[in-house]
């Protein structure tokens, strides 16, 4: 009852670099996830299957006003061991809960009690290959992720392209476009796990490496993938997880796209991306008062952000770090003064996010090199930091006695998507 995963060290070097502890931590870990899965299933024809996390490089809050952003592809991900079955039933073991969640695929109507559970998220998927002509099936499946919840790299896009992937890889020959497993997934979170997600997460998911993407058309975003290692800089991507609670933040995370909209609703549009950042500077005081000046002042942001966005890739596709690092600053400066998406208002006494930046800020003034800025949502959760590797054991010591170690994590962009090993 075992299988030697050290058959594929080359696909896991390009996953997970080329460490040998890492490797080895690796292999083990699919080991014990192939284990598990003959103890619920027993020995069968079993494919192998590797889903990353994701990191948001720049573009804060600006895809749902049509923006652009820029993301990666992370070395955590989502891995499963699955295989066909003949009863046209889902079944997936997921590490950490003692029974499977199961679907009977005879049933895919939206099921209200199920939200917000990995149940809904494999009806919906499957409803979805349905609604599109793909083959679906059932089948039996283990999984098991280090892309924790809560930590800003985006776990439940990873587990939604990995539950595409697994009906792609076992019913439809690996032939469906990570494009589309992106858009199912988005559509299964949107619809039947009942959180209005954007499609960032699951592109980068998804398709791997450094991606721009312009949401001028969400239903055909446009994706570049930018040839840039971090690594060869001699950089590193790290991000530090402040804890808070995003259960009281619904609202705090709505009113962006709400104020946004509601500026460009003045000027007759129904989106930021339609309005130019003249238009708001020409008829400001008119502006304030029809929405107010936080919502001005977050119009700003996403204006400048978008433009931003831009300058970034270019640097990056000059290999020109130093111009990306000086924008990256601009970039949280902006989302702290402008956005306004540190902490939440209606709980100014929690504020780990502010701390967090106080003290990156600091440690890289000190440094001398480096940058540091919110990542994703904000309000509650991570901020990230681009730290020259002579930094980065200074950093955490400078950190850790905050936030714990366990909290700091040290990223590295893998180049490849969503995919299958074995």
């Amino acid at each position: 009852m075992s299988f030697d995963f050290r058959q594929f060290t080359t696909t896991f070097e390009q996953l997970y670099g080329s460490d040998a502890r890492v490797l080895e931590k690796q292999f083990q870990r699919y080991e014990n996830l192939y284990r598990t899965y003959v103890r619920h299933f027993g020995e069968a024809e079993f494919h192998v299957l590797s889903t990353p996390g994701r990191t948001e490089l720049s573009g804060n809050h600006t895809d749902h006003n049509h923006g652009k952003v820029l993301a990666a592809s992370i070395d955590k991900d989502s891995i499963a061991v699955c295989g066909r079955n003949a009863n046209n039933v889902i079944r997936l073991y997921s590490e950490g809960y003692a029974n499977p969640f199961e679907v009977d695929l005879h049933n895919l109507e939206m099921v209200e009690n199920e939200k917000e559970s990995t149940t809904a998220l494999l009806r919906g998927i499957a409803a979805r290959f349905v609604e599109l002509g793909y083959n679906i099936g059932g089948f039996n499946a283990c999984i098991t992720s280090d892309v924790l919840p809560g930590s800003g790299l985006s776990s439940s896009a990873s587990i939604e392209i990995l539950i595409g992937n697994i009906l792609n890889v076992l019913l439809n020959n690996g032939e469906i476009a990570p494009e589309e497993l992106a858009k199912t997934g988005q559509f299964a979170e949107n619809n039947y796990f009942g959180k209005p997600c954007g499609l960032m997460d699951q592109l980068a998911c998804a398709i791997g490496g450094i991606i721009a993407i312009d949401f001028a058309d969400p239903a055909m975003p446009q994706v570049e993938k930018i040839n840039f290692d971090f690594t060869e800089t001699g950089y590193r991507l790290l991000v530090v997880n402040t804890g808070g609670s995003h259960a009281d933040l619904t609202n705090d995370y709505a009113s962006i796209p709400a104020e946004m909209k509601a500026v460009a609703q003045f000027f007759g549009a129904d989106y930021l991306r339609q309005v130019s950042e003249k238009n708001v500077l020409d008829q400001m005081n008119e502006v304030r008062k029809h929405a107010g000046d936080r919502a001005v002042l977050r119009a700003l942001h996403f204006l400048q952000e978008n433009q931003r966005v831009e300058e970034q890739v270019a640097a990056l596709q000059d290999g020109n770090l130093e111009k990306f690092l000086e924008l990256v600053k601009h970039s949280g400066d902006s989302s702290f003064k402008w956005l306004q998406n540190i902490y939440s208002p209606s709980n100014d006494q929690e504020q780990g996010i502010t701390l967090a930046l106080a003290l990156a800020e600091k440690f890289i003034h000190e440094f001398g090199e480096g940058a540091c800025r919110i990542h994703g949502g904000g309000f509650a959760g991570t901020i990230l930091a681009f730290l020259p590797l002579k930094a980065v054991a200074q950093f955490r010591k400078s950190l850790e006695p905050v936030f714990g170690a366990a909290n700091i994590e040290e990223l590295t962009i893998r180049q490849v998507g969503t995919t299958s090993i074995v």
